[in-house]
């Protein structure tokens, strides 16, 4: 009887011990004075120099307009069984199949998130987790530039000279300011009849005036490539977008044109963006048209450690999926690769680094 209460005494005592250590360590972290720390300051995420937005002050009601929204966080998982890359072509089940294994071992040892959507004229298509969501970052602004050209058609007119001087650095060289003006001229409710007319299915806008948080995949993503390459699309102007988009500034060409077939014109938007969760998201959308032939091919990831290593997995695939789709042209090399000195590393600024309260609050299984 004695022993137990000896023992008795010692948990307690121990139990005491602990519980005055816990405080004492609370107390000493919170009475640390906490450094400011930088827009660009260096993180595992976030090279020196990197071009970030920080939050806001007006995101107080935020959380209130996304439960309006019935916005879900996104989740994604390396282990989803939608990570397995499908092909269907009717015409070449052969193609199919071969181009699927080639996308697969494109992806094969790379690590990140990734989604994959690709699309020709004769019906083959390839899809990888095609309905997961992602932070849109620069990509958005073919949905801006394809609402403004919808806009003016149904309004009888030409884009205004104010519409041109700003659509144009918007996609050519992928302008902030300019997505900025014409996101809010289009306003929310013109540019969610655009996406419901395009029979998106998993695209949200982003909340405010953060058009790069636009919540989208490459499925819609493919549909809105779409708009502009087929013939029967409901877009008069189309060819306008994709001459803008073949426009756009050799430094940002990087991505879904690397290996493309001589004869080919490459019509492509990228976005690069890091944030607190998910590391970077490098997203590279494209179509291809000439010699009596198209496609599209979209990649969206995040999980990225680097924008340079998000960039060399989407060229990986793309290289795949010319030489699939090449049919015996001259195809690009090794050597259309971006070599890695050639990224900046800086964000694209399309959305702040920090997770926006009542958006896209930190996530269990994120990765940091």
């Amino acid at each position: 009887m004695r022993h137990i209460r000896r023992v008795h005494v010692q948990r307690v005592r121990y139990v005491r011990h602990c519980r005055t250590a816990l405080v004492a360590a609370l107390a000493s972290v919170l009475l640390t004075p906490v450094p400011a720390v930088a827009a660009t300051a260096a993180s595992p995420r976030i090279p020196a120099g990197a071009t970030t937005r920080r939050v806001p002050e007006d995101t107080a009601d935020w959380t209130d307009w996304h439960l309006r929204q019935g916005a879900t966080a996104h989740h994604s998982s390396s282990a989803d069984p939608t990570d397995t890359v499908t092909c269907q072509a009717p015409q070449a089940p052969d193609l199919a199949i071969r181009l699927a294994q080639d996308i697969q071992a494109a992806l094969s040892g790379r690590d990140g998130t990734v989604s994959v959507a690709v699309q020709d004229d004769s019906g083959l298509t390839c899809a990888r987790a095609g309905e997961r969501q992602y932070d849109s970052a620069s990509v958005v602004k073919v949905l801006i530039m394809e609402g403004l050209l919808r806009r003016a058609e149904e309004l009888g007119r030409r884009l205004s000279p104010w519409e041109e001087t700003n659509v144009r650095p918007m996609i050519v060289s992928s302008d902030n300011d300019s997505a900025v003006r014409l996101w809010a001229d289009l306003g929310r409710t013109y540019l969610n009849d655009f996406l419901t007319r395009v029979r998106t299915t998993a695209t949200l806008l982003g909340p405010g005036r953060y058009w790069g948080l636009t919540r989208t995949t490459a499925t819609d993503q493919l549909r809105l490539l779409d708009v502009l390459t087929n013939a029967q699309s409901f877009l008069r102007t189309r060819a306008y977008g994709l001459k803008l988009l073949s426009e756009v500034r050799a430094d940002q060409r990087w991505g879904v044109p690397a290996g493309m077939p001589q004869g080919l014109t490459a019509h492509v938007k990228n976005g690069w963006l890091p944030r607190a969760t998910h590391g970077w998201r490098v997203h590279s959308i494209g179509a291809f048209t000439g010699e009596g032939r198209g496609y599209r091919i979209v990649v969206l990831s995040h999980d990225n450690p680097t924008m340079a290593y998000g960039v060399r997995t989407i060229e990986r695939i793309a290289q795949a999926v010319h030489r699939g789709l090449g049919q015996g042209r001259s195809l690009g090399t090794g050597r259309d690769l971006t070599p890695e000195s050639a990224i900046s590393e800086e964000s694209d600024g399309s959305a702040p680094y920090e997770p926006l309260p009542g958006w896209d609050e930190p996530e269990p299984d994120a990765t940091p």
